[in-house]
């Protein structure tokens, strides 16, 4: 594969790991024409930059666009950044303080804990479905499906409704790409204006006959404290739905093809699944699912002796920091026993993922099922990845199960 970092290129997309080597060599950031961003692909570098104030998931909070010396985006897509600019991904304190406070009680893990049983029970009913038709598209029966039905479970989405949540999601993810085409940009912006719309009508509903779900719940303190705007209320939802299920599903489907490519690592795993919490790690340091994620820079910083004006934007590599050699031990090798495993898959800093404890508990209950189920799982067709760089994962994993 190609050493050159071209998220353009196929050869890169099929396998990034061998640019980021060549990356890591050349320095500790590096200027990116195409994107305009400062790329900084160290362990080290990534994670305390996902630590450091002087950086900011927007700057909107402190600078207006001109001042910041950005243009405004183009004003055909105000729905999607409208959706986009009110969740918590995208705040800075003291917004995101008050957002994530009221979010983060979903998500402890003793809450996590009592989906236990509900998410196991549903892991295994997708991989039954999926033995009884002796295989099919791993990715559409059960990576999909599992994480989409308990993420929006906990919203309170009737199962009915459930429907459109992923290409909703898709769509508005496209966004998340280096330099999306207008295309993909216009396939955003109306699925923001259509999630956002259905949002707004449930939350009349869920406003008028309270449920026992994580919306009636936002609500409520929306009512009393007056903390959330409807705004907040829609974005928080969709973007619980996007981040609660898109790494999840691109998580198991980049484990189960690393497995399939290393066959006696998915031997040892049958045989011992007492290696399902170490394995679950591993794949997610592996082959990230997330392979960047982009801080903008509030105030000047220096990175190995290069100043960083304010107004630049890093792209910081999570991929490329998942295989840091000075960090772990032969990063090439996929270990399922790896115990000193310090991977950033799930961020860092203010802005680590608040559902990684679910995501755990997902990806563990259907690798378990899986396992269990269908233990001569072969994959069965040459897998088409996703044409994206950003969010790493496959259009589908086709298996047999006889």
């Amino acid at each position: 594969m190609s050493a050159t970092f071209d998220p353009a290129s196929s050869d890169f997309l099929a396998d990034p790991y061998p640019a980021y080597a060549e990356l890591r060599a050349r320095g500790r950031v590096i200027r990116y024409e195409p994107s305009n961003q400062w790329l900084v692909p160290h362990h080290a570098d990534v994670s305390a930059l996902l630590r450091d104030r002087r950086l900011g998931r927007t700057y909107q909070h402190r600078y207006a666009h001109e001042e910041f010396g950005r243009t405004p985006p183009p004003p055909e897509h105000e729905p999607f950044h409208t959706l986009n600019d009110h969740g918590m991904l995208d705040l800075e304190p003291p917004d995101h303080t008050r957002i994530r406070r009221l979010v983060s009680k979903a998500f402890t893990p003793r809450t996590v804990e009592r989906l236990r049983g509900y998410v196991e029970g549903l892991a295994d009913t997708l991989v039954a479905g999926l033995v009884a038709e002796g295989g099919g598209d791993l990715v559409a029966a059960v990576a999909e499906p599992l994480p989409v039905a308990v993420i929006a479970e906990m919203l309170g989405i009737p199962e009915g409704d459930r429907g459109p949540l992923r290409p909703w999601s898709a769509d508005i993810c496209g966004m998340y790409e280096l330099n999306p085409a207008p295309e993909v940009a216009a396939r955003a912006v109306r699925a923001s204006e259509e999630f956002s719309a259905y949002l707004r009508e449930l939350i009349a509903a869920r406003r008028a006959d309270p449920r026992d779900d994580l919306i009636s719940a936002l609500i409520a303190a929306h009512d009393e404290d007056d903390r959330l705007t409807e705004q907040e209320l829609v974005s928080t939802a969709v973007l619980l739905l996007n981040a609660g299920h898109e790494a999840t599903v691109n998580a198991t489907a980049n484990g189960w093809l690393a497995l399939f490519r290393h066959p006696d690592r998915l031997a040892a795993l049958r045989a011992d699944h007492s290696l399902i919490p170490s394995a679950v790690e591993e794949l997610l340091r592996y082959d990230t699912p997330l392979q960047l994620f982009e801080r903008w820079v509030l105030d000047d910083i220096e990175i190995d002796g290069t100043t960083i004006p304010r107004g630049s934007e890093l792209a910081l590599l999570f991929g490329s920091a998942n295989h840091d050699p000075a960090v772990f031990d032969h990063p090439a090798r996929l270990d399922l026993t790896r115990r000193d495993n310090p991977h950033i898959s799930f961020s860092a800093g203010i802005h680590y993922c608040i559902g990684a404890p679910l995501a755990r508990l997902e990806l563990a209950a259907s690798m378990r099922a899986l396992l269990t189920r269908a233990p001569a799982l072969t994959l069965a067709a040459e897998p088409e990845r996703k044409p994206g760089f950003v969010l790493r994962g496959l259009n589908e994993l086709v298996v047999s199960a006889v």
